[in-house]
């Protein structure tokens, strides 16, 4: 079992790329090929599935994107082939549609129709958290605020992990208004 790679991305595909590890060219299915440079050095965050009849590797830009993708391939009906699209674009929509029950969003990625969607919804509602680095004590006063100015909590509860605790309050209201406004 893969855990990383770290190399140099030589070939970009609608659907792939290819990383050079000390002279192996190794195919790795990603999200979103063309966020990737060629020729670039890379470290991806790596899922291998073996079946009888192939061998692929799933790529991740983050630990944290790769243990989502885990999360959504445990989904009974969700496969490898049909999360990976998830993962395109702004995680943290995603999150938001699933703690929300938001189908008709989900049924916008390929493949997913109304019954994958619910089963999503049923098994990862709430089991989805921001990490335990991010807990919601830290952005109590933020949350608060937040909604006093009228946003709902599905809203602030998506954005939290994308603001630094560490700043002040402020601070944390700006950043916050700036991504709800998104």
């Amino acid at each position: 079992m893969y855990s990383y790679i770290k190399g140099v991305v030589t070939i970009m595909e609608p659907s792939y790329i290819v990383i050079e590890a000390y002279g192996i060219g190794y195919m790795i299915y990603v999200s979103n090929p063309y966020s990737y440079k060629q020729n670039e050095e890379v470290l991806v965050y790596l899922y291998q599935q073996v079946r009888e009849d192939e061998n692929t590797l799933y790529g991740f830009k983050t630990k944290d994107e790769k243990d989502l993708f885990l999360k959504l391939i445990s989904v009974k009906g969700l496969g490898c082939k049909m999360a990976l699209p998830m993962l395109t674009g702004d995680i943290s929509y995603l999150l938001g549609a699933i703690e929300d029950g938001n189908v008709s969003y989900l049924k916008k990625f390929p493949k997913i129709g109304d019954k994958v969607a619910r089963q999503i919804i049923l098994d990862l509602k709430g089991k989805l958290a921001p990490d335990a680095n991010t807990s919601k004590a830290d952005f109590t006063e933020l949350t608060e605020t937040l909604k006093a100015l009228g946003y709902k909590q599905a809203d602030v509860k998506r954005i939290l992990p994308k603001i630094d605790a560490s700043k002040a309050l402020e601070e944390q209201v700006k950043d916050a208004l700036k991504l709800l406004l998104k």
